[in-house]
């Protein structure tokens, strides 16, 4: 095998790893739980930690919508948050998206003040101690993602923290 031929094979294998591990940067059980800890911990409240049922739940979700990746971000239920985007949307990213409400949330009056914020008081929810998330990609092209939380939170009337 000629030095020209073994260069180009390592170059192959080289961009094979940069693709996969592209495809898994900020999208492991880690970086879901960084990104909310980090916003957990500018307002006091402990660490979330992964929970490999309510995990199970989320992907179960998100396999469900791969044929029907409508949804724009929304919060679907109490304990869930769910976001959608194009070209390599991460899982950090949607977090990235939930907790950007953090400006629209009114501690004082605990509501949302110009705009959405309900995605962002369930990544702090106080009370929620276990995460799960997953991403599938749809068959439209883009990306779901969803988290779930245990106990869920956003229940009327109280603060998140």
């Amino acid at each position: 095998m000629s030095l020209c031929t073994k260069i180009s094979l390592a170059l192959i294998c080289l961009g094979c790893l940069v693709q996969l591990h592209t495809s898994h940067a900020q999208n492991s059980q880690q970086d879901y739980l960084n990104a909310h800890n980090v916003a957990r911990a500018q307002v006091g409240v402990p660490n979330i930690t992964w929970d490999s049922t309510v995990a199970t739940y989320a992907q179960n979700y998100a396999n469900s919508r791969i044929g029907d990746c409508n949804l724009v971000h929304s919060n679907r239920s109490y304990g869930e948050n769910l976001a959608k985007g194009s070209g390599s949307f991460t899982g950090t990213a949607a977090v990235n998206l939930w907790v950007a409400e953090k400006n629209c949330y009114d501690y004082n009056s605990n509501t949302c003040v110009g705009g959405q914020c309900l995605h962002y008081t369930q990544v702090v929810w106080r009370n929620s101690i276990r995460l799960g998330c997953a991403r599938v990609q749809c068959n439209n092209g883009w990306w779901f993602v969803t988290c779930n939380y245990d106990p869920p939170g956003n229940y009327d009337g109280q603060r998140p923290y």
